[in-house]
């Protein structure tokens, strides 16, 4: 299904952008703004020609940016 990250084959997860936003239970256009900021960078491309990213690419830089949107929120992100 299209819809479903792939392993690679060393066991890294990669995502695509809308797989990468429902993962981290966060809008497409977030992980767009992290692409525009700099903060995703050197994405690979499916067969599709869709950008992807590893598991460990989202995560660091969905670690990076929650202090900023806990304060942001003014509570704990999500």
């Amino acid at each position: 299904m299209e819809d479903e990250s792939r392993d690679d084959g060393t066991g890294q997860l990669w995502f695509t952008i809308r797989q990468a936003a429902a993962f981290l239970k966060r809008r497409p256009e977030t992980i767009y703004s992290w692409e525009r900021r700099g903060l995703l960078t050197n994405p690979h491309h499916d067969e599709h020609g869709r950008r992807i990213y590893t598991q460990q690419q989202i995560a660091e830089v969905e670690k990076a940016v929650r202090p900023r949107a806990e304060r942001i929120l003014g509570r704990r992100a999500a």
